[in-house]
């Protein structure tokens, strides 16, 4: 309980990383014996938990939530090893690690009973979903029961892109994903799921949007004008927009700045920007820059700093709360 406290008291005082990734060997294998270790078109980095603690403590990050990077396995048996992995990463190490957990879709009912294993007995922070798994974008209609489990549990969403798909592999050569289509991938997604009023249909779900929201700043007005044509034209139905934008949270993994925090304020209240790295797909350098950077933007502007502490620590706490499982969090 001593340590508990200690840790609790000293978490106060750092930052909260919603995105990092976890890269298990069993992960690795099973894209190596499939041949698909190149599918999102760059090498997967290594990762090893001491390494990612060593630099957290240089950093000044308490906390880090992992979750499991792109491509998405084909293996429901490589996603339970990937979730038990974290859960025991996150008990080994309490206070500094939590996780939210990987499903197999695109099979639904294996999604669910992944979910309630997750969620129920490794108490995982919540759940990971890949912007599609297969070409079965989120949105689409067979996943409401899935997230009728995730809404009966409060559950916090980490949403990541993966590869277009169908995917044109020209493009791909052309323009790696990670510097453009991981961010239309991302807007897509959340784009879909606001269309079929997904959020709105689930309250409880609160879902982290990756990468400064991607194109969600030009694209959420865009959709608001566009939508009485569509309406009228029986294309789309009715939008509840401000249930649905009031669910997405927002990292801030990429290239954050005074510029891109205030765009994405037009979209969203400051109490839904959270702080992310992107470890360990990043050098670990350049993401202590970057957040000695972002401490000081948030501490020079004016319009900014009143924001600092809520987008360092103060917003994922809260955000993660909500789940009663993270009593470090409370």
């Amino acid at each position: 309980m001593l340590a508990l406290a200690i840790a609790a008291n000293s978490f106060a005082q750092g930052v909260i990383d919603v995105h990092s990734h976890i890269i298990t060997p069993e992960f690795v294998s099973s894209l190596e014996s499939e041949n698909r270790l190149m599918d999102e078109g760059f090498p997967l980095p290594e990762y090893d938990v001491e390494n990612h603690l060593k630099w957290m403590d240089e950093a000044g990050v308490q906390t880090s939530v992992l979750t499991l990077a792109a491509p998405q396995p084909t293996s429901a048996d490589v996603v339970r090893q990937t979730n038990e992995t974290a859960a025991r990463i996150k008990k080994e190490h309490p206070g500094r690690m939590m996780f939210c957990a990987a499903l197999p879709l695109p099979d639904v009912n294996a999604a669910i009973r992944e979910a309630i294993y997750a969620l129920d007995t490794l108490k995982a922070e919540g759940i990971k979903l890949a912007t599609n798994a297969g070409g079965q974008y989120l949105g689409a209609p067979e996943l409401d029961t899935l997230f009728a489990v995730l809404d009966s549990r409060k559950a916090v969403v980490i949403l990541h892109p993966h590869r277009p798909e169908p995917v044109n592999r020209l493009v791909m050569q052309q323009t790696p994903l990670a510097m453009q289509e991981y961010l239309s991938e991302t807007t897509r997604a959340v784009s879909n799921m606001i269309s079929h009023n997904v959020l709105a249909r689930h309250p409880n779900v609160k879902v982290v949007v990756p990468h400064c929201g991607a194109y969600l700043p030009l694209a959420v007005p865009r959709m608001k004008s566009l939508a009485p044509v569509m309406q009228k034209n029986n294309m789309i139905g009715q939008i509840d927009w401000e249930d649905n934008l009031a669910a997405l949270y927002y990292d801030l993994a990429g290239a954050h700045s005074p510029e891109v925090i205030r765009m994405m304020l037009t979209i969203t209240t400051p109490d839904h920007l959270l702080y992310g790295s992107d470890h360990p797909y990043v050098a670990q350098q350049v993401l202590t820059q970057g957040i000695a950077r972002l401490k000081q933007y948030l501490t020079d502007e004016p319009d900014l700093a009143p924001f600092k502490e809520m987008i360092l620590w103060e917003n994922a706490r809260r955000l993660f709360g909500q789940t009663g499982k993270s009593p470090l969090l409370k």
